[in-house]
């Protein structure tokens, strides 16, 4: 596009100078409307990161006195305040979701990325999932499924639906033996050192040959407590090019296991639990999401998910990927924090120091600065990084809207 470097220069000015920090997402919005193709987003991304920075760097007196010079840069007409448009929209609006983890409750990474979704679904109407992960029996925290629900009420007021997956094992494995009878997956017995070489050699697992009446004995006896032990099967995905598949990622991925260790919800209910890749997979089918937004670190999860959808003849929702935001000098691994609650170095979930919406809740900040700080970053898939004191800057100040 023309003029790249000034009408970037203006839109970071303008975003500065209307939320007190210009940021990558809003800016490059702009530009799209200003003839960026989004397949030259990566080519730029570096070059208006530095302009932004450069921006940010500049006194509020200093903002005002630059964009005076480059304000008929910016198009009034064709810029689209709030979120971009997503493609394939019907009139009955989309169905998203968000999907944490029960390692712990909701912080302003989980907020940033779920308000997204959330957002799109105000924006259009539909339907909008906060869908509970909690399929690893070993990565669980009792309390967080009921901190949860209430951040999710709390931030998403009546609109989202809870959904816990471990409440749907029986579906899993359903759709288990429908890979298995439609010979898209088979049962493997093979160490993980044996399996991991076969797949830098680009070699099929002698499994992969199994008749589908072989697989389902093998499937049955993985499920009956008189069979197979932990860690002697795994359930794997008959990728379509098989292990000659560029991507080793893509390479029979695994859908299911044994895992033993007494679940928390569930306690010793199931032996098989369902991996990633094949209780999103399903989930996404039966919940009939139109759009998934997602961390852009789940693109390989994104193309296991859509063999599983094609196996199944169903259509993949579209998808749109977030680049990574990194709080500088802030703690948000719930595992670690939860550690250092233990360790009574916090008072709770709650404490003032803490960057959880426990925390943030008590100190007065509501959903809407949430909501805003989410449209402000946009869909965007360039990385960001912002410190304490910035992100504070931020939230205070849509707070205070």
């Amino acid at each position: 596009m023309k003029n790249l470097d000034k009408k970037a220069k203006a839109y970071a000015l303008k975003n500065a100078l209307s939320h007190g920090k210009a940021m990558q997402g809003p800016v490059i919005s702009s530009l799209f409307n200003e003839g960026l193709k989004k397949s030259d987003v990566r080519k730029y991304a570096k070059k208006i990161s530095e302009i932004i920075k450069e921006v940010n760097s500049l006194s509020t007196e200093e903002q005002k006195k630059e964009f005076e010079k480059l304000e008929k840069e910016v198009s009034e007409r064709k810029v689209r305040e709030g979120l971009q448009e997503l493609p394939e929209v019907k009139k009955s609006g989309v169905v998203m979701r968000f999907a944490p983890s029960a390692s712990g409750p909701f912080h302003i990474g989980h907020a940033a990325t779920a308000c997204i979704s959330f957002l799109y679904v105000k924006k259009y109407g539909g339907k909008f999932y906060v869908r509970i992960e909690d399929t690893n029996p070993e990565n669980i925290y009792g309390k967080a499924y009921k901190m949860i629900e209430q951040e999710s009420k709390w931030l998403f007021g009546k609109i989202a639906e809870i959904v816990i997956q471990s409440d749907r094992i029986n579906l899993y494995y359903k759709y288990a033996e429908k890979l298995i009878k439609k010979n898209s997956a088979y049962v493997c017995t093979c160490s993980g050192d044996d399996f991991r070489n076969f797949v830098s050699k680009k070699k099929d697992c002698p499994c992969r040959s199994l008749s589908v009446k072989e697989n389902l004995e093998r499937w049955k006896k993985m499920l009956d407590k008189k069979g197979f032990k932990e860690g002697e099967v795994v359930l794997r995905f008959k990728s379509f090019e098989g292990m000659k598949h560029k991507n080793p990622a893509m390479r029979d991925f695994p859908l299911a296991r044994i895992n033993l260790t007494k679940h928390i919800r569930q306690g010793a209910k199931y032996r098989v639990w369902p991996l990633m890749n094949l209780a999103v997979a399903v989930d996404d089918i039966e919940m009939k999401m139109t759009h998934i937004i997602r961390g852009k670190d789940h693109r390989d999860n994104a193309k296991r998910q859509k063999m599983i959808y094609d196996v199944l003849g169903k259509k993949f929702p579209w998808n749109g990927f977030l680049g990574r935001i990194k709080f500088k000098d802030l703690e948000l691994s719930t595992t670690k924090i939860r550690k250092a609650i233990e360790e009574g170095k916090y008072s709770g979930w709650d404490d003032k120091r803490l960057p959880t919406l426990a925390s943030l809740k008590t100190q007065g900040y509501k959903p809407s600065a949430f909501l805003k700080f989410a449209e402000q970053v946009g869909l965007s898939e360039s990385d960001k990084v912002i410190d304490r004191a910035e992100y504070f800057k931020l939230l205070d100040s849509f707070n205070r809207e």
